[in-house]
């Protein structure tokens, strides 16, 4: 007896060391989705029917050839950087606002800090009176689009309303189904009551979206981004949508926003009279935020605001370091900072 006593417990541990060493193998998948307000990326021609004058040679920002492939380069730089605790190949997916068009997607793509990436662009025109849009741009050994439409935002009882198009994206990360929604809401133009419903309405079509989504795929993941021109705290947000900020008050449809929380830290994306905005999130499904590492799951936020993406002197010092203030050119990146998350599965 005390022979197989002794057997036991020797086979009792082999089976665990086996255990261990299974556990200590396991290996993870990484990847990077981020967005990014481009801050008014336009190309330099007049474009019939839009508001561009002012970003074209002879307009007020004299919006040279010279200008406008030097924002290219900054906007490619910070791309290609985003991710880079974890990975150095540039976000698998990334929305961007404030564009004029395909084309200057097309050039941004082309650059030599993207070029190598393998980009690939989803973009549809938005009515909006200044002609920028939403865009959506991806890697295409990473991601394979299947579907894409662009919802247009109406206001009951204002006809001559019009603003940028939502742009649903889905596909295949890695061969998992993921839903992407691109989002630029209404501005805080005329004061932020003034214009709170306009935003509230955004959110109500962003939420019309998820819920078509979830009706056919209960467990579908969703990913909601954008420049919201709303914090994680407004109701557009938090009532419209319904994220949460607790992973453990999470419910199968529900919407986890996890920007809320470093929003109540203090930290933003975007200044403007010495208050922090966190307009730029991520709002991610319940069905990503799990411990089940068998399929995408949520794992890190990060605003990505490196010393090089700021002013360093005068009174705007550590504000985001933009292309220009007023029609005086700064020769820098953005009034906004990016922001990605960061999702792991195991492989």
């Amino acid at each position: 007896m005390h022979y197989r006593s002794i057997l036991g417990t020797l086979l009792v541990l082999f089976v665990t060391l086996m255990s261990a060493n299974a556990q200590q193998k396991k290996q993870y998948q990484i990847s990077c989705v981020g967005f990014y307000n481009l801050e008014n990326l336009f190309d330099t021609l007049d474009t019939p029917n839009v508001r561009d004058t002012e970003f074209t040679p002879n307009g007020p920002k004299s919006w040279s050839g010279k200008r406008y492939n030097e924002k290219l380069n900054n906007m490619a730089s910070v791309i290609a950087r985003m991710g880079e605790e974890y990975i150095k190949t540039g976000p698998a997916m990334l929305g961007v606002c404030e564009i004029e068009n395909r084309s200057v997607l097309e050039d941004l793509i082309k650059t030599d800090h993207l070029k190598g990436m393998n980009y690939g662009i989803v973009h549809y025109d938005s009515p909006d009176k200044r002609g920028v849009d939403v865009g959506f741009i991806y890697q295409k050994d990473k991601f394979t689009p299947t579907s894409s439409k662009s919802y247009t935002l109406t206001i009951s009882g204002m006809d001559n309303f019009y603003t940028r198009d939502q742009l649903l994206v889905t596909g295949d990360l890695y061969g998992e189904r993921v839903h992407v929604i691109v989002n630029h809401w209404p501005s805080r133009r005329g004061g932020e009551k003034r214009s709170r419903h306009l935003r509230n309405a955004a959110a109500d079509l962003s939420k019309e979206i998820i819920d078509s989504i979830q009706n056919k795929e209960p467990k579908a993941k969703i990913i909601l981004m954008g420049d919201l021109n709303d914090n994680p705290t407004n109701h557009s947000v938090k009532r419209h949508i319904g994220a949460k900020m607790r992973k453990d008050r999470l419910s199968e449809k529900d919407m986890y926003n996890p920007m809320e929380k470093i929003y109540k830290n203090g930290i933003g994306t975007t200044a403007y009279r010495d208050n922090w905005s966190l307009f730029d999130q991520l709002i991610l499904s319940s069905s990503m935020v799990n411990k089940n590492y068998s399929d995408w799951t949520y794992y890190k936020t990060k605003i990505f605001s490196r010393k090089f993406l700021k002013r360093q002197e005068g009174r705007w010092k550590g504000y985001p370091y933009r292309t220009f203030v007023g029609n005086t050119y700064q020769g820098g990146y953005s009034d906004h900072f990016p922001v990605y998350v960061f999702l792991i599965r195991e492989k």
